[in-house]
């Protein structure tokens, strides 16, 4: 599948070019994703994703880091902080932004450190596909993590996209089919994973982990933070 997104992150920071990235959905039209997103420093950074900046503790790995702008900030006062990133033309482009450890690979595939904290933003935990793709990603974060390591993401709740289209009667209505379009190109079909936080505590204790919802905001996104149930 063509790699619309590392495309225009590459093209938008080596050529400055001004092409639109879209993302179409079964929603309706095709959205802008406005590719200087992915570009902003702190300050142009919401509460949540400066709360999760904070919350970062000790080797860290961010997940889907793009162009690198939470891996900038983050390496600002931290020698152990990675960069992991599936896209190749994003690595290129975090490599010239002054990263400093950066893994091109799919996270599903990754083996080798361990880390204290893994980071996922901008939604990266929708890289679960699925409801039982989300349990995957739980038993792959359990082999990359430190003991007492915390899993850091956001998520948020769409029920409000069905206000006009009645909910799936047969699978999870946060589980959504997407699209890349990007110069004319468009990718293949894809699954990304929204999670409501009520489905998000129910699977994560399932799975024998802890859930902190350490943040909401006036949008239904939520900050949470995953930790290994000792208890149990």
């Amino acid at each position: 599948m063509p790699d619309l997104p590392g495309n225009a992150i590459h093209d938008y920071f080596f050529q400055e070019s001004r092409k639109k990235l879209f993302v179409h959905d079964t929603f309706g039209p095709k959205v802008e994703m406005p590719v200087d997103f992915y570009f902003r420093d702190y300050k142009q950074m919401p509460e949540l994703e400066k709360k999760a900046l904070k919350l970062c503790k000790g080797k860290t790995l961010d997940i889907g880091a793009a162009a690198g702008s939470h891996i900038l900030e983050l390496q600002k006062n931290n020698p152990e902080v990675y960069a992991l990133e599936i896209s190749p033309k994003a690595c290129e482009v975090m490599k010239s932004r002054k990263i400093e450890h950066i893994i091109c690979e799919d996270f599903f595939k990754y083996e080798g450190q361990q880390f204290d904290t893994l980071l996922l933003m901008m939604n990266g935990i929708g890289i679960s596909g699925n409801l039982e793709g989300f349990r995957d990603f739980l038993k792959k974060a359990d082999s990359l993590l430190n003991e007492n390591g915390q899993i850091v993401f956001d998520s948020c709740d769409i029920s409000y996209m069905y206000e006009d289209i009645p909910f799936p009667e047969n699978y999870y209505y946060g589980e959504v089919q997407c699209r890349y379009e990007y110069s004319g190109a468009l990718t293949d079909w894809f699954r990304w994973l929204y999670l409501d936080k009520n489905t998000m505590k129910s699977i994560v204790e399932s799975e024998n982990w802890r859930a902190e919802i350490v943040f909401e905001d006036e949008n239904n996104q939520y900050l949470a933070v995953l930790s290994r149930n000792s208890e149990l």
